[in-house]
């Protein structure tokens, strides 16, 4: 990290902190950019020989934040605490922000709930698509992105970046790599996605695409051969969502991220339908959907109304009984 003209208190505080985050594993560029416009801003505004962080000069630093959304004020407020709780534990009296003053968090957008019919609408699409010349897989791109996208939950970027080498057809396995909480790690797939794999790269292979380990999946003839980018992949998602008459509520089509959410949905679903914990099983979901903690992972299932049914079902046919007699319920064991 680059020091400020005018070192402040915070500027190794700040090094200390960034180069611990990156040691663990985090790439931290965002977050380091923010604590070095803060740093530069109490060494600029600060009257004091050493500059420090006050509140007085944080509610400023904040009020130069108002002409961005709510949601990127909010984090990097949320960046500049946690740097402030992490030097509390050398300096007892560093000043920390409260967060109850932060900007109220937007509510989360309901995901889109795909089901199984409207999948099925949607694999039709890109067979109607036209190849052309920069993208003469135009079909088998956006066909084997609604397969993955959908049976594997994976993320739109972690999606685009794949290569031929990360498919391992003997393991059927993908391996993601990097992604977004620098993580690595391999996710196993069904038989009818490796099928649709194995056919998309036979197709690929005749259309005269490169065949190297570092070739693109999503392959493109543009640019001397280039992966499909995550926006220009989206919109083309979108765009087939709308051919196959799959509208929200409000009349929009859904997000492609709604993909991923349904494979979780769907994951937990199961595991509910046969009789498993899910609760134990999160970690699993957790593991397999890359998430940094069970936290992210709880989020699906307030959003599962079939997975509300199920447990209503599971409820009565345990305690139904109970409710109308008075009796105890059976016991955990004899469930």
């Amino acid at each position: 990290m680059q020091a400020t003209e005018k070192p402040t208190r915070m500027t190794p505080v700040i090094e200390r902190y960034v180069s611990l985050k990156r040691t663990l594993g985090r790439g931290y560029r965002n977050e380091g950019y923010v604590l070095r416009l803060l740093d530069g801003f109490v060494a600029r505004e600060s009257k004091d020989e050493v500059p420090d962080l006050t509140p007085q000069l944080f509610a400023a630093w904040c009020h130069m934040q108002e002409r961005l959304t709510r949601t990127v004020r909010r984090n990097r407020m949320r960046i500049v605490r946690n740097l402030c709780l992490y030097r509390r534990r050398t300096e007892i009296t560093c000043f920390v922000p409260d967060k109850a003053l932060f900007p109220r968090n937007h509510q989360r957008v309901a995901p889109y709930m795909f089901t199984d019919d409207d999948v099925r609408r949607l694999l039709a699409e890109p067979d109607k698509l036209e190849p052309t010349g920069p993208s003469p897989l135009r079909r088998e791109n956006h066909r084997l992105a609604v397969v993955l996208l959908f049976t594997t939950g994976i993320r739109r970027g972690e999606l685009v970046r794949l290569t031929l080498g990360d498919f391992d057809d003997r393991e059927k396995t993908l391996a993601i790599r990097e992604t977004k909480f620098h993580k690595s790690r391999l996710v196993p797939l069904s038989t009818s996605t490796v099928s649709e794999l194995t056919t998309f790269l036979d197709r690929r292979r005749v259309a005269g695409a490169p065949q190297s380990s570092t070739s693109p999946l999503l392959w493109n003839r543009g640019d001397g051969g280039r992966a499909y980018t995550g926006g220009g992949l989206a919109l083309g998602l979108r765009n087939l969502m709308r051919d196959a008459g799959i509208f929200k509520a409000d009349g929009r089509v859904p997000r492609v991220h709604d993909l991923r959410h349904a494979f979780a949905a769907n994951a937990l679903l199961r595991w509910y339908r046969a009789g498993i914990d899910i609760t134990a099983r999160l970690p699993y979901l957790a593991t397999y959907m890359g998430h940094v903690s069970v936290v992210s992972t709880q989020f699906y299932i307030q959003f599962a109304e079939q997975l509300a049914e199920q447990a209503g079902e599971r409820f009565e046919k345990r305690c139904g009984a109970v409710m109308l007699s008075g009796t105890q319920p059976a016991s955990e064991d004899s469930r």
